[in-house]
Order: C-alpha cells, then sequence, then structure tokens
C-alpha cells in the first residue's frame, strides 16, 4: 500500500478516538464494543490492516532512530484484561528492539516513594531517537491512588499537602511535565483500553476455565471489580483534565482485541507521520568519504 493510503487509513481509524480537550468528555459517550463499520466477517480485513499498520511502524521507526532527534512515548492505561499486554506486543512486533523499549510499572518501591510521584516514570523517558512504552504509568497516581485514597498513608507526602486540591493539583502537574516533554522533543500518546465491564468478566472466567490463562489470574483483579465505578469516575476525571493538543488521549475501544489493536497502530503511525521523519542526507564531504571507501574495497584483490 503507498505510503498516503496507509497515512489516510490510520487518520480514519485513529481521529475518532483521539481526546485533545476533555471539557466535554465524558465516558458514557465512548462504546467500548465500538468497531466503527467493521463487524465480525470484517476481522480478516482487519487483521490484514494491522498486518500493514506494523510494516509501516517498522519504517517509521527506522527513520526515528537514523534521524535521532524526536523521541516518543506512547502510555498505556486501562481496567484489568483489558488487553495492554497484547496490544503492545502485537502493534510493536515489527519494531526493532534496539530502537525500543517497554516499562511497566508495578506498586512502588521504597526508593521511589522517597521521590515525586514523577520520579520513577520522568527517568524512564526514551533518549532521541527511540520509543519509550509505558504498560502504567505517573497515571496510577490519579486513578488507583484515587480509588484508595489509604495509599497516600504510605507516600511520605507532607500530611498539609494532602489537601481536597490534591488531584487537582497532580492533574495540573502531569499537563505541565507532559508540556515539557513535547517542548524538548518528546511525542507524547496515551491510550486509556476501555472495556465494557461485561467483556472484562468473561476474560476473568475465561482465565480461570483455561489452565494455560490461569497465571494471568489474580483473585485481587476480580476484587478490584467491586470499584468498577469509581475507576470509571477516576478515568473520567483523569482524561478530562489531562487531553491536550500536544498529549492527546486515544479512549480505545477494547471489547473486540481484533479492533481495540488497528486503533492503536493507526494512532501511533498517525503521531510518527506527523514528524516528517526522514533519513539524514548525507553532505559532501561524507559522500566523498563513501566514494573513497568504495574505491579501496574494489582495489582489494
Amino acid at each position: 500500500m503507498k505510503p498516503e493510503l496507509i497515512i489516510k487509513h490510520a487518520r480514519r481509524f485513529a481521529t475518532p478516538f483521539r481526546v485533545t480537550d476533555g471539557k466535554k468528555f465524558r465516558l458514557r459517550d465512548h462504546d467500548p464494543a465500538d468497531t466503527l463499520d467493521f463487524t465480525e466477517k470484517d476481522k480478516p480485513r482487519a487483521k490484514e490492516a494491522l498486518a500493514t499498520g506494523v510494516e509501516a511502524l517498522a519504517e517509521l521507526q527506522d527513520k526515528l532512530y537514523a534521524q535521532d532527534q524526536w523521541a516518543v512515548l506512547l502510555i498505556f492505561q486501562a481496567m484489568d484484561a483489558a488487553g495492554k499486554d497484547g496490544a503492545i506486543k502485537h502493534v510493536m512486533s515489527g519494531i526493532n528492539p534496539q530502537g525500543c523499549e517497554v516499562h511497566s510499572f508495578k506498586a512502588p518501591t521504597s526508593e521511589e516513594l522517597d521521590h515525586d510521584f514523577l520520579w520513577r516514570c520522568s527517568k524512564r523517558v526514551p533518549e532521541r531517537g527511540r520509543i519509550g512504552i509505558f504498560n502504567r504509568s505517573y497515571y496510577e497516581e490519579t486513578l488507583v491512588v484515587r480509588v484508595h485514597p489509604k495509599i497516600l498513608e504510605n507516600q511520605k507526602v507532607p500530611r498539609e499537602l494532602l489537601t481536597r486540591r490534591l488531584w487537582k493539583e497532580r492533574h495540573e502537574d502531569i499537563r505541565g511535565f507532559e508540556r515539557y516533554l513535547h517542548r524538548n522533543g518528546v511525542l507524547v500518546r496515551k491510550f486509556f483500553l476501555n472495556v465494557s465491564k461485561e467483556e472484562q468478566k468473561r476474560r476473568f472466567l475465561a482465565r480461570i476455565d483455561t489452565p494455560e490463562k490461569n497465571w494471568k489470574f489474580s483473585a485481587a483483579d476480580s476484587r478490584e471489580r467491586a470499584f468498577w465505578d469509581d475507576y470509571q469516575h477516576a478515568y473520567e476525571e483523569t482524561i478530562r483534565h489531562t487531553a491536550t493538543e500536544e498529549a492527546p488521549w486515544y479512549v480505545v475501544p477494547a471489547d473486540h482485541k481484533w479492533f481495540s489493536r488497528v486503533v492503536v497502530a493507526a494512532a501511533v503511525i498517525d503521531a510518527l507521520t506527523s514528524l516528517n521523519l526522514a533519513y539524514p542526507e548525507v553532505g559532501e564531504k561524507q559522500k566523498a568519504e563513501l566514494a573513497a571507501a568504495k574505491a579501496q574495497l574494489l582495489a582489494e584483490k
């Protein structure tokens, strides 16, 4: 497929789910089962589109690495069993490992708790020419911590700072941090894989009933379902207050994995093509050196 067609198709899939201004954002307006005009019969076509997208991403990443100017940070957030790991695995399958790093952020360590909440993620921001992927991120501080405020008791934050403005202030800090990254050549794109409560239940049961998937299931995951509405509110508030032009959110329908992966790939392609990537031009001096080296190699017996 021609590059211009790939870009056109990418924008078609990505744009409907992009949020750049959260003022009117409501999570209930986004259907987790949405597949645009695709149906289950179109799954083969969607898989073909994903394969094409993976090839396009490999070429774009090669140019990103060679150009060595921009860095790309992809942030994935979701409820359990929404498909973050699978999306990362399938969408980034063609990427050169030398130019990509994935970081999964679990509960903070004692060292991390001795720093500000952005510290452990900020030191993992990708260097120029590379793609960094955060599987969960500093957004956990406005999500799980908001749903379970007792976590704050272990964070060593001075008590006088834990006011009713805490979440608003953390949203402000995140917006400022992402604006800073953008101004320093780090392209930020954020993905919320929006799975329904019914689909999450089905996937949990599949993990329990399928022996080779048992390792994926944790009793803690099912316990968190009791806080479903609290998490939905926290996600809505977080997206509403941190969606910006320079660091947009993509609210990706996640009930159909075959479709959500296409949307993620399309959004990453759209982001990379916006950078006008190209291989570095070779100057006259380098051309002369290349010619000399070629002549020397050809002269060898």
